[in-house]
């Protein structure tokens, strides 16, 4: 695995290898990887001649008030990750590599980054959408991988590479959980036992709620109040939101078209966010047709 800190290294590293026809597949991180960020990379490694990890807390994606400072870091852990998943090249820019002196370009998503997360982080996505689209020019990847768990960041990054017309397929890679259910983050540190107890009230409370559609509940809001029974020990909710998967608004009614089931909540002073699919399997027949 080859360590590049600059965008001119990589270009250099990277230009045979497309030259040669080969296909390079990325995954965009933050850090602090777990083993949701090295199924990412494992499935890249599979699909992919060449693997390209970037690791960059984007100060741009947080608030005034977020965790950018005490954002969890660990190099060295991260690297034997990306070494034991397979990853080619592990990219490591620093800010002023990403965020040029005079920088003042960015990437409006529009009306996708309106709703959930973005309700309450404004300017979030814009910072994501433009941070992506900065790193797809620079890697140039023929597929990109994402984690399902940050869905409403996957739905505005398809939208956003198909708008601008970036020639990357934008892989989506289902949720990868713990053994009782809780979804892998990095802010998962940040939780000592008891929060971590209450944080699987999240999961239990979306698991319930998928449960409950695959044995037939179509009603909205009956699925709404089946994931929000769990929850009641969780500090506080910021939201719990039944939409379409693809357009993120709400679905108004039985639900006959795939859905995500998203929440976002507060475990002690952590916010964490998880989701659940909901596909109808007239919807689910249509796509495997597609």
């Amino acid at each position: 695995m080859r360590v590049v800190r600059t965008i001119a290294d990589l270009r250099a590293l990277l230009r045979p290898l497309r030259e040669e026809g080969k296909r390079i597949g990325f995954v965009p991180t933050m850090g602090f990887l777990h083993d949701g960020h090295a199924t990412l990379i494992r499935q890249s490694a599979a699909r992919c001649d060449a693997t390209v990890v970037s690791i960059f807390v984007n100060p741009t994606q947080f608030g005034l008030s977020e965790d950018l400072a005490s954002y969890p870091r660990d190099l060295e852990r991260d690297q034997n990750i990306c070494l034991e998943a397979d990853a080619s090249v592990l990219f490591l820019p620093e800010a002023a590599e990403i965020y040029p002196t005079g920088f003042q370009t960015h990437i409006e998503p529009g009306r996708l980054a309106d709703p959930l997360c973005g309700r309450f982080r404004p300017g979030h996505f814009r910072g994501v959408a433009t941070v992506v689209a900065k790193l797809f020019n620079m890697v140039q990847p023929d597929l990109a991988f994402f984690g399902q768990k940050d869905f409403q960041q996957t739905v505005v990054i398809r939208r956003m590479a198909r708008d601008l017309n970036l020639p990357v397929d934008v892989v989506v890679v289902p949720t990868v959980r713990e053994a009782d259910g809780l979804a892998l983050s990095s802010r998962n540190t940040y939780l000592d036992e008891d929060a971590r107890r209450r944080a699987l009230l999240l999961s239990e409370g979306l698991l319930a709620a998928k449960a409950a559609f695959e044995a037939g509940e179509r009603l909205g809001t009956r699925l709404l109040e089946i994931a929000r029974a769990p929850m009641a020990g969780v500090d506080s909710i910021q939201y719990l939101e039944l939409v379409d998967s693809q357009s993120l608004e709400p679905i108004q009614g039985p639900v006959d078209r795939t859905a995500a089931l998203c929440v976002a909540a507060y475990v002690g002073s952590t916010r964490l966010i998880d989701n659940v699919l909901l596909t109808p399997p007239v919807a689910a027949a249509a796509g495997s047709q597609a």
